[in-house]
């Protein structure tokens, strides 16, 4: 079988959930909220990096049934991302190139997640 796209997806979340749990402000600005680096999208920002670090790490675990659960979750949670920064680009919460690049990176994030997750299915009997 197949874990790249697995992988890949991992490590992808866990190098995102990092720069936003650790450098929130360097994140900000890449998102044109310069002016937030202190503010409530600091905090927002950590939030979403421990819930991505955890979710890479579930991808990258050793326990079978841990990554089986994690792939299962995975197209949802990245499909729910695209709308998300659809929706803040198109009501320009956030300026329309950081919706272009996160709507690119979601996109992909959720390929990954589909293609590990049929890798996954493609392996189990039945």
């Amino acid at each position: 079988m197949n874990h790249g796209p697995r992988i890949a997806l991992g490590v992808i979340r866990l190098t995102n959930g990092l720069v936003a749990l650790l450098a929130p402000g360097f994140l900000a600005e890449r998102l044109g909220r310069a002016g937030e680096r202190n503010s409530a999208a600091q905090y927002l920002l950590r939030m979403f990096g421990i819930r991505t670090v955890f979710l890479g790490l579930d991808l990258l675990a050793r326990d079978e049934d841990r990554r089986r659960e994690a792939l299962r979750r995975a197209p949802i949670i990245h499909a729910s991302d695209v709308l998300a920064v659809l929706v803040a680009g198109a009501s320009r919460q956030i300026p329309v190139r950081a919706a272009a690049a996160g709507f690119g990176i979601s996109c992909v994030n959720l390929w990954l997640a589909l293609v590990a997750r049929a890798a996954e299915r493609g392996k189990r009997p039945g």
